[in-house]
């Protein structure tokens, strides 16, 4: 069996920073390593409907503005097999079946389901769909037999669901499924990258976002009124690096070159981390030197955006022919799937057999 790789997003709007460093940034390296055999990169289509079911054009407008986020990002589709979640029928079939290993208190538990339950208000009046969630993500996984699934630490609780149903699965029928690990972000702190507003998540609906497609302008609007530290009320003051927004952002992203092209005075993050504790360094010097450092890492990514959208027809066109592909492996191991849990009654030659000498010795 081969090394595999999947992951995906939902569809629900644009990719910002936090995915980018969360898990696309090392996607695209990943697909460029080639030490993996296959690598799947899909759109959460169905995992989108299921707080967006009164908005289905809502998430097919956002599916193409996800498929240019890949593609500019640098996703190569002869690298890896980008598909949209629902042409998989297959990975609803397994959803259905993983469901019966599994009780409703241990998705309960689950604290992204917690946290998203309360964010939107369901509360008691909980959308089915949206509640299992959790077991159609472990499907996500096990159809594909991933071995690695790139994510933010906050997705380890639903790598560990994932885990516990391949298990049982496997060992109430046979050993069909592979157990997943978690690939976190190499950077620790961009496991979880904090909205400009400095809230813990970056988050559309918060309005904290800066997103892949931003233009320059906009990137300069959102970093100027970032978060930094709020007892820094003079230059002369010393800072706070922890809780600071910027710092979190610099830490993410800038390198040591960023520093001799944008603030040479220092040679790496830690001297101006440095300066700043002690004082004498003024929030806004810290913010251009940011600004500086995102738009240098997103031109090349808005430059290839532009392109992609002359042609959108040809992403269509991408994302079909992945969904064909991604199809094909999902049948083979929905057979085996089938074949492990003795429902494939049509392609049993033995019990076909089997059932027709007992009634002939009735």
């Amino acid at each position: 069996m081969g090394k595999i790789i999947l992951t995906g997003d939902r569809p629900t709007g644009k990719l910002h920073l936090g995915h980018y460093v969360g898990s696309l940034r090392r996607r695209v390296e990943l697909q460029n390593l080639g030490d993996y055999d296959k690598m799947f990169v899909f759109m959460a289509d169905v995992q989108a409907l299921t707080d967006n079911a009164d908005n289905p054009e809502k998430i097919r407008q956002n599916i193409i503005e996800v498929a240019l986020d890949y593609l500019s990002a640098g996703l190569s589709p002869e690298k890896c097999t980008l598909f949209i979640q629902s042409q998989i029928p297959e990975i609803a079939e397994l959803t259905t079946f993983l469901m019966n290993l599994v009780s409703v208190s241990r998705v309960q538990r689950n604290p992204t389901v917690k946290t998203e339950i309360k964010m939107r208000n369901f509360e008691a009046n909980i959308p089915m769909g949206f509640f299992a969630y959790p077991v159609s993500q472990a499907a996500d996984i096990a159809t594909f037999k991933a071995t690695t699934v790139p994510a933010g630490e906050d997705q380890e609780p639903m790598l560990e669901l994932t885990r516990e149903l391949v298990r049982r699965f496997n060992q109430i029928y046979a050993p069909v499924l592979v157990e997943p690990a978690i690939m976190l972000p190499e950077n620790a702190t961009a496991r979880r990258l904090p909205g400009t507003d400095g809230k813990e998540k970056m988050s559309k609906s918060l309005g904290n976002c800066i997103y892949l497609s931003d233009d320059a302008d906009t990137v300069w609007k959102k970093v100027k009124t970032m978060y930094t530290d709020p007892t820094h009320l003079n230059v002369s003051d010393p800072g706070h690096v922890e809780g600071n927004a910027v710092f979190t952002y610099l830490d993410a992203f800038a390198t040591d070159e960023d520093f001799a092209e944008f603030w040479p005075e220092f040679h790496n993050l830690d001297e101006l981390k440095a300066a700043y504790t002690a004082g004498g360094i003024g929030d806004m010097k810290c913010k251009k030197l940011l600004n500086s450092v995102l738009n240098k890492m997103l031109d090349p990514i808005r430059a290839r955006r532009r392109e992609y959208e002359q042609d959108i027809p040809e992403i269509y066109n991408i994302l079909k022919k992945g969904s064909l592909d991604a199809r094909e492996t999902a049948a083979k191991t929905m057979d085996e799937v089938r074949t492990a849990m003795k429902i494939n009654y049509f392609d049993d030659t033995e019990l076909i057999k089997s059932q027709a000498d007992r009634f002939k010795q009735k």
